[in-house]
């Protein structure tokens, strides 16, 4: 099963640095290229374990998925529940730590696996998938860490801080 992995340090401590992570419409198309609308469904209004959200991506592909796992400020795991027909699985996880060395500063770790279908074209379309995904967690990590700057988006995770963890 193929996993494409990227990481980066950003100037914020691990709380923010993953609330910034979870930032949601308008502000969190100002840093994540990857969405263009994305939304909870089913009464959610916070993110939190066993949450779902939908998501349509640039190319237009959409997919609902729901969090497996909702750790602040460590980490996030997501699975998908329904999405483009080309994947029989995907999932990811998202995590958070001091980085070494480097007071104030965090290491964000996003990491993705998948599988595609039909099984006999597999081979080849998890090839082309590994390397688009790869790109992809790259350029969407790099606006991550634009987001981590942006004054817009910091008074956003900030806010979400201070109104702490979803009830329910």
């Amino acid at each position: 099963m193929p996993v494409v992995e990227a990481s980066v340090v950003v100037p914020l401590t691990p709380d923010v640095a993953f609330a910034v992570s979870q930032t949601t419409a308008p502000v969190r198309y100002r840093w994540d290229p990857f969405v263009r609308r994305q939304h909870f469904v089913d009464g959610a209004t916070r993110p939190g374990k066993g949450v779902r959200t939908f998501t349509r991506q640039r190319f237009g592909f959409s997919m609902v998925s729901e969090y497996v796992s909702f750790h602040p400020p460590t980490n996030v795991g997501m699975k998908m529940v329904r999405g483009p027909w080309f994947f029989s699985m995907f999932a990811g996880g998202w995590r958070f730590a001091p980085a070494p060395d480097r007071p104030q500063h965090s290491i964000a770790t996003w990491r993705y696996s998948f599988r595609c279908r039909p099984a006999v074209v597999r081979p080849i379309a998890e090839w082309i998938g590994e390397r688009f995904l790869d790109w992809e967690i790259r350029r969407r990590i790099a606006g991550y860490a634009r987001g981590c700057v942006d004054p817009v988006v910091l008074a956003a995770a900030r806010q979400a801080l201070e109104d702490g963890p979803a009830s329910g």
